[in-house]
């Protein structure tokens, strides 16, 4: 929560929908571009959320439970299914995809995964909204800080736009960090 007091800006430290500035720079942005359309050119903007926590397990524990596909139904905050082929774990350059329910209809969405070691995992699914999606897990005294990322945008389209709206409502209102939150609880079980 952010609050105001005679011209100065005070950050709560509890307050995990802020990242404070100089943080911002630990995170850094991937040296590549991580949308596929860009080589296309121009790309729609993408309005991006972040949340962080300390986990009580080390990073390779957090990074299991970030590819458990499994472990991925009981903390994402949207419920989906893998079409085709059951996949044991995710992988770099791993691809599928998958279908869940999203401002009322069934859609799905493409995922393609980047980065899957070393306490990464960057993905990115593209169906009426594209999503870039990168969670860190970084070793710290007694656990792990975990730091999520979510980039949302509209994949075209009414019902893009629409489902653009509805995520980006979703994650305004907390589920990154009540999926940040989930990953801790099962890493730490």
């Amino acid at each position: 929560m952010v609050t105001r007091r005679a011209r100065r800006i005070v950050l709560r430290a509890d307050d995990r929908a802020v990242i404070p500035k100089e943080d911002a720079a630990v995170a850094g942005s991937p040296e590549r571009v991580t949308t596929a359309d860009a080589r296309r050119g121009m790309v729609a903007a993408m309005r991006t959320w972040t949340a962080r926590k300390r986990v009580d397990a080390d990073p390779g524990v957090v990074l299991d439970v970030l590819c458990d596909p499994d472990a991925c139904r009981r903390w994402s905050p949207v419920p989906f299914e893998l079409d085709g082929e059951d996949v044991a774990r995710l992988a770099a350059g791993s691809r599928m995809r998958v279908s869940g329910q999203l401002v009322g209809r069934r859609v799905g969405f493409d995922v393609e995964v980047h980065e899957a070691g070393d306490g990464r995992l960057a993905l990115s699914a593209h169906g009426p909204v594209a999503f870039d999606v990168a969670y860190e897990a970084r070793p710290v005294r007694g656990g792990s800080e975990v730091c999520a990322s979510v980039s949302v945008r509209s994949g075209g389209g009414l019902l893009g736009r629409m489902a653009e709206s509805a995520t980006a409502a979703l994650l305004q209102a907390g589920a990154l960090g009540l999926a940040v939150d989930r990953i801790a609880a099962s890493a730490a079980s």
